[in-house]
């Protein structure tokens, strides 16, 4: 491991820092502070926002069958959890703002269902390597816009308590997952080329990387349309490419620039690689509903429930 980074003191601040839907007082007043205009707005960001974070839920998962230690895969298994939890809170909220009808639960867009997809193919034959730069990538996202973005739009207090406590749960994955990229890097360059040229050689990780671009580029644009200052994009963008300036060792990773690279071009909306991206938003939006095939048992775990 890193020589700075106590990941056993993390695991224990995790586990003493757990939380459950129960202790959230759902019928308390604030649902009314949701103006029209925002609440037309809010169902489909709110939707997208859980299913990333299902999709989260799953990659830990994933990334705990591949850790080095058993301390970090106890860490994997509980992000697998809280990611799970987040995904719960935000539909709790989503029917306690009156979004969802009886016992809805809002169905994934189709780049989200071709993810959920891939996850459940081939997710667990995947390199740690890969996982472990994609999924950072995807909760910056989350934690350096999305999240905050609600924090200071919403005056709900509920959702304020909540996504309080979902922000502190991103801060901890962040701050393992930034160490995990630099662990990473310290293999020997030997190891880093073999596994990076073995991934790359599996049509997965090229069918991953089809999925993944168009996924991108949906998100982007959905948090522009709902109003997002694209500079807290960047910002937040600019928070993973800085883990590469920390220590030289994640810049050794192939999976760590070429992630690096793709989060700097998708919001830079003059960059030509956009005209690809776009297309292929526009050709997944078309893809044929009868060749998705039926949502994995994992991805319908959701539940507004209070559960403790």
């Amino acid at each position: 491991m890193t020589q700075n980074f106590d990941f056993d003191a993390m695991l224990d601040k995790i586990k003493d820092r757990q939380w459950a839907l129960a202790d959230i007082d759902w019928d308390a007043p604030g649902a009314e502070l949701i103006s029209p205009e925002l609440h037309a707005k809010l169902k489909p960001f709110m939707s997208d926002l859980m299913w990333i974070e299902n999709v989260g839920a799953r990659g830990f998962a994933a990334m705990a069958r591949k850790a080095p230690t058993e301390t970090l895969r106890d860490i994997y298994r509980h992000f697998h959890a809280e990611e799970q939890k987040h995904a719960n809170a935000e539909l709790a909220l989503m029917r306690r703002w009156g979004m969802l009808e009886n016992d809805e639960i809002p169905q994934p867009n189709v780049n989200v269902k071709l993810i959920i997809d891939w996850l459940d193919k081939y997710s667990d034959q995947t390199p740690l390597a890969v996982l472990g730069t994609v999924i950072p990538m995807l909760e910056v996202a989350l934690d350096g816009a999305l999240v905050k973005f609600i924090v200071d739009e919403i005056d709900d207090p509920v959702c304020q308590e909540v996504f309080k406590r979902i922000n502190a749960d991103e801060s901890r994955h962040l701050a393992v997952d930034f160490e995990v990229i630099e662990l990473l890097g310290h293999a020997k360059m030997r190891k880093i080329i073999v596994e990076t040229v073995g991934a790359w050689m599996h049509p997965s990780l090229i069918i991953g990387t089809l999925r993944y671009i168009p996924l991108l580029n949906k998100m982007r644009d959905n948090i522009v349309a709902m109003g997002v200052d694209e500079e807290r994009l960047y910002t937040a963008m600019k928070r993973f490419r800085k883990v590469g300036e920390r220590t030289p060792f994640p810049n050794r990773l192939p999976m760590y620039r070429f992630i690096s690279w793709h989060g700097s071009v998708v919001i830079n909306r003059d960059h030509p690689y956009h005209y690809l991206a776009d297309s292929m938003v526009t050709l997944t939006a078309k893809y044929p509903k009868r060749l998705l095939r039926a949502q994995p048992t994992w991805s319908k775990e959701l539940t507004y429930e209070p559960v403790a």
